[in-house]
Formats: structure tokens, sequence, C-alpha cells
């Protein structure tokens, strides 16, 4: 299954607390579809005192968002843009953006 998203992607969240945020794609989910997008969803985590954490508190960490709250941004523009599908001559499978038709990425190479 494609997804207009991939891991490395700069993305805008289109929705929530974060609303207009670029963040880069730390991890996609195919199965849950979410991702996890650097600086963006940040949520505090309490921790009890453990070893690990000798005196506890409390720590920032991203959590994930569904994979319809964020668009890829265009290289071109630097606008957020719907993902069209090409296939090339050659057979190969690319990422285009919409807005300009610029690539995005291959993603299935032809050996």
């Amino acid at each position: 299954m494609a997804t207009h998203v991939k891991k490395g992607d700069t993305v805008v969240l289109l929705c929530g607390d974060d609303k207009g945020k670029v963040g880069q794609v730390l991890k996609v989910d195919v199965e849950n579809q979410k991702v996890l997008v650097q600086g963006v969803n940040r949520v505090y985590k309490h921790l009890r005192p453990s070893r690990q954490h000798p005196r506890g508190g409390r720590i920032q960490k991203e959590m994930p968002v569904h994979i319809s709250n964020v668009l890829p941004v265009d290289p071109k523009t630097n606008q957020p843009t719907r993902v069209g599908f090409r296939v090339n001559e050659d057979g190969s499978k690319e990422r285009i953006a919409r807005k300009s038709g610029s690539s995005l990425g291959v993603l299935k190479k032809v050996k």
C-alpha cells in the first residue's frame, strides 16, 4: 500500500493545537495510519523515580498524529500539496506534487 507520506518528508500539520507547524516525519505506521512528526503534538510524560530516572520528573515526547492530518511540503513552492502517483517509462513509480508537478521521490525502482 502506497502512502502519501514517507519517512524523512517535510510535512505541515492541518489541524489540532499545532495546526500550521512544519516538521520532519520520523516514523510512519501504515497499519494504524499514524505518523510521528518531529516537534509536533508534544505531551508531558510523568515519571516515577527509578534507577534510570532517580529523581523522577516529567519529560516531553512527540505523540503520533493521524496520517490524514498531514500534507507534504512542495519543494518548489514551500506550500502544502496533495500527492499524486506517476509510473515512468522505465516502470518506476514516483510521487509527484499536485500543485507544481515536481517529484517527491521514487517509490519503486526497476532492476
